[in-house]
């Protein structure tokens, strides 16, 4: 299924025959990574708006083969990409990093050439993207090209610049050891995992058929861009990130308890004697960071001022940062277990990536005002000023309970409290204020409330029919508002406070779109 993006118009793909026209699934490939991009970067950051492109470059200018795009109606100017072939044909070292031209033992030289020549043109067709005056809106990258039938096709990503530019980075151009580049953020991992996603499918026999290619699921995509960010401070520091498998290790540490307790606590990614380090007393024998119990072990002692100290391969003391650390060093990382199954991975004081139960997300504010009045409208259709305000202000101090909170508003609050009401403790109705919110909040169960702010129960224990659309991922206050919201016959906008800081709006429309 082809999917939609807003504002952008519905794409005209060529025919079979068209001058467009370059192999017989190229429609269904196109459809396909449609969708692996729509459901990736909507899991990151649904203002992201990925819109796929394939562009198509005759290998031989001095053919009558044109320069082929799809959707049509979408094109980039030709002329862009004049020339482009051919130049990185003539210097195939164009783009390419140095050390991807150490030889390679398992591949013969003519396809070694093929990849540098590949490589060079794609640097090439980045660039030109890259000066296009429509990109203070979109930025493009490119994926690596495929030949088929005379061409160079690209698989084109576009997303929208602006919420790009909101999440933190670490420095571009670092690499591993055979040339490919490292991830800077998890964004550009993710970008990096839906290349790799595209290259397998147009290397298939059939590329776009559908019989032979399977590709990884959302979650599976969203671990490999994590691994792909916490690869960049294991190089950071001189160890090779294959053995290091930071990703994974911070998720196995963070997800084990020690006598039942839950992991809280800091550890920092830092070479020993770094300037900005000062250790408090030191192991005699390291502990490997693989070794997850013992690692977990040493997390106790920490504290608020007291982090284990590591070399992206060993637990070698525990000590505080100290001094004004440089940021453009880049070689002192902050990995920070908030609780059971959560973690978060900073640098100089921003956040990077979280994760949570084993999935990384963007480091997205915990609430979006904007959003917040979009549901309001579309749930309730509350357009005035002073209503969504005081609605702001109320979900808004829910959010900083530190247990964790429900805040229900619906159009038949009082219906609701009457109904449950042998599962809730019942109030006059009251308009919410910040300190009556504060107040509320600081029990269990859900706080009911209708879309003019007055408050009817407390402490609701909140029903619904199971749908099978929960997730295991998520405990049970997130999973009973998903039943909720589902079952509820009137409409509803449910706020979900999550222990570890975590905040989600529920409606029957953010649900529906979750699931496309």
């Amino acid at each position: 299924m082809l999917l939609t993006l807003s504002p952008t118009p519905v794409p005209t793909l060529a025919a079979a025959g068209s001058p467009n026209f370059i192999w017989n699934h190229q429609r269904r490939y196109l459809e396909g990574a449609q969708s692996i991009a729509q459901a990736l970067f909507d899991a990151l950051d649904d203002d992201l708006h990925p819109y796929v492109q394939l562009l198509a470059l005759p290998l031989d200018d001095a053919s009558e083969l044109l320069v082929c795009q799809e959707p049509v109606a979408s094109s980039l100017p030709a002329d862009l990409f004049a020339g482009l072939v051919a130049q990185g044909l003539t210097c195939p070292a164009v783009g390419v990093r140095p050390a991807a031209l150490l030889p390679d033992s398992d591949v013969n030289p003519a396809q070694l050439r093929q990849r540098y020549e590949n490589r060079s043109i794609r640097a090439l067709v980045q660039r030109a993207l890259d000066e296009l005056e429509e990109n203070a809106h979109y930025q493009h990258f490119t994926g690596w090209p495929v030949r088929i039938g005379g061409f160079l096709v690209f698989t084109l990503l576009r997303v929208q610049r602006k919420p790009l530019r909101t999440y933190p980075s670490l420095q571009p151009d670092r690499f591993y050891t055979d040339g490919k580049p490292l991830a800077n953020s998890l964004l550009v991992g993710a970008v990096y995992r839906f290349n790799e996603e595209c290259i397998k499918s147009l290397n298939e026999p059939e590329p776009g058929a559908g019989f032979l290619f399977r590709p990884r699921e959302t979650d599976e995509l969203l671990r490999a861009a994590g691994k792909s960010l916490l690869d960049t401070p294991a190089h950071a520091l001189g160890a090779d990130p294959s053995m290091a498998q930071l990703f994974f290790t911070f998720n196995t540490i963070s997800s084990l308890r020690y006598e039942g307790a839950e992991g809280i606590g800091r550890l920092l990614l830092v070479q020993r004697g770094h300037p900005n380090v000062e250790e408090v007393f030191a192991l005699t024998c390291p502990t490997e960071l693989s070794d997850y119990r013992a690692v977990r072990k040493l997390l106790e002692m920490t504290s608020q001022d007291v982090h284990l100290l590591a070399d992206a391969e060993k637990v070698y003391a525990l000590g505080r940062q100290v001094g004004h650390y440089d940021a453009s060093r880049e070689d002192l990382f902050d990995i920070h277990f908030v609780t059971h199954y959560a973690w978060e991975f900073s640098h100089a004081g921003q956040v990077l990536l979280r994760a949570r139960y084993g999935l990384p997300t963007l480091p997205r504010p915990r609430l979006n005002r904007t959003r917040f009045k979009r549901d309001l409208k579309r749930t309730f259709d509350v357009h005035q000023a002073d209503k969504v305000a005081h609605l702001w202000d109320v979900v808004l101090e829910a959010s900083k309970q530190p247990k964790g909170t429900l805040l229900v508003i619906t159009t038949e609050a009082l219906a609701e409290a009457d109904r449950l009401k042998l599962q809730c403790t019942l109030i006059e109705p009251v308009p919410l204020t910040p300190l009556i919110t504060q107040l509320i909040t600081s029990i269990d169960g859900a706080v009911l409330l209708d879309p003019e702010g007055y408050c009817y129960s407390i402490g609701v224990i909140l029903d619904g029919k199971a749908t099978g659309n929960g997730t295991s991922t998520r405990g049970a206050r997130y999973n009973s508002a998903v039943r909720y919201v589902e079952s509820s016959p009137y409409p509803c906008l449910v706020v979900v406070v999550s222990e570890d800081g975590m905040v989600d709006v529920l409606t029957k429309e953010n649900l529906a779109e979750s699931r496309q």
